[in-house]
């Protein structure tokens, strides 16, 4: 590969036009941009709403807001402002709008290309044709592009290396610990703060999908015990229906005493809210999902169940971590740093489908077979910790 350690872009703009846990993702990336131009100016371009994982992030002076569905009165106006202000564009996502974005933009690109089948797939060569295709005018309008792997390569490494053009050796990269950082934090509402009594446990039971959710009545065993144990219980979630009504039929299961130790503070939080629930916090406990990326970057213990997903691509992050890969595919219980991933049974784990049926309503027997019994467990070894 040849360096281009020389070029000092005067202007970057970095595009994530997907999920608030994927623009938190793309912090690492930043603060090693600003490492190697501390005096660039940084834009960021991401959808309306997803973006305030990046409240009060020094590095960045200018964030674009876009809709994810924009009408062609608003990508023409998106087009003025982004047309050739910028040096370089990183496009994050692999996605052909964001690589538009991007070409629009930027004299320079670098970007992630996707795709490409993997898992039991990966040996059909009609499909990697296929991507390879679809792929093929991506890397045309790139200087450097860098290849999805969803079982082998962490995301945070994958987004690291769009970085690798501009170093004489790529392997300097990876030679500091990285670490994800999370939004500046907001005051909490006084209905919440007056509520909690020191210590509690933070727990988020609702993921994007289905196929990601821990049985309710795995949920009710474990804030039994947490309570009995002297813990507090904050149950956040979105303000999405499906999320407030998960919370809604956790609490209903428990007893008396127990709800009484229990503060539902579903669609009460912005995210920046989050991030000061979590960084006093005791522990946090939580599914597949953003909120879990951001208890990680807050540096407190974390405690997360995974199921079909490959905790070596979309485990969160431990702060401070030096090298490339955290995690192991498949391990029942392991601990990095302040995280500790948990999966299920089965020779399946982790499929990378969307649940046993591959549809994103389906159950994952692998987290349904998950017992309280061994989520109780890593609580124990945390707290006494």
């Amino acid at each position: 590969m040849s360096s281009n350690s020389t070029l000092k872009p005067k202007k970057v703009l970095f595009i994530a036009t997907r999920q608030i846990g994927d623009v938190l993702i793309t912090t690492p990336l930043i603060s090693k941009a600003r490492e190697l131009w501390p005096d660039a100016e940084f834009h960021f371009l991401g959808y309306r709403g997803k973006v305030d994982m990046l409240h009060g992030n020094p590095d960045i002076s200018e964030i674009i807001e876009t809709s994810d569905r924009p009408g062609f009165g608003e990508y023409l106006s998106l087009f003025n402002r982004l047309f050739q202000r910028y040096d370089l564009a990183v496009v994050t996502q692999p996605s052909d709008r964001a690589y538009i974005y991007g070409l629009v933009a930027a004299f320079r690109r670098v970007g992630v290309l996707g795709g490409h089948p993997q898992g039991k797939d990966a040996e059909d060569k009609s499909k990697r044709h296929k991507s390879d295709k679809q792929n093929a005018w991506k890397k045309f309008i790139c200087m450097h592009t860098v290849d999805v792997d969803y079982f082998k390569q962490h995301v945070i490494t994958e987004k690291l290396r769009l970085l690798e053009a501009f170093f004489r050796s790529p392997a300097e990269l990876f030679s500091k610990p990285t670490s994800v950082t999370p939004p500046a934090g907001e005051p909490l509402t006084p209905q919440i703060t007056n509520a909690l009594n020191q210590p509690y446990v933070v727990i988020h039971p609702g993921p994007l999908t289905a196929y990601k959710r821990w049985p309710l009545a795995h949920w009710q065993q474990l804030i039994t015990w947490l309570v009995k144990a002297g813990y507090q219980v904050v149950l956040s979630a979105s303000p999405a229906k499906q999320d407030v009504q998960l919370n809604r039929d956790i609490i209903s299961l428990l007893n008396d005493e127990t709800r009484d130790k229990v503060i539902d503070a579903a669609g009460k939080l912005s995210i920046p809210q989050a991030g000061t629930l979590l960084r006093s916090a005791a522990l946090y406990i939580g599914v597949d999902t953003s909120i879990t990326h951001l208890a990680a970057a807050c540096n407190i213990p974390t405690i997360t169940l995974f199921g079909a997903t490959p905790p070596t691509n979309f485990g969160p992050w431990p702060n401070g971590f030096v090298g490339k890969q955290p995690y192991q595919l498949r391990a029942r219980t392991q601990t990095v740093g302040n995280v500790t991933i948990l999966q299920g049974p089965g020779e399946c784990v982790p499929c990378r489908k969307a649940g046993c049926l591959d549809k994103a309503d389906s159950n994952s027997e692998c987290l349904d077979l998950l017992e309280p019994s061994q989520v109780i467990a890593a609580v124990e070894k945390v707290l006494q910790g």
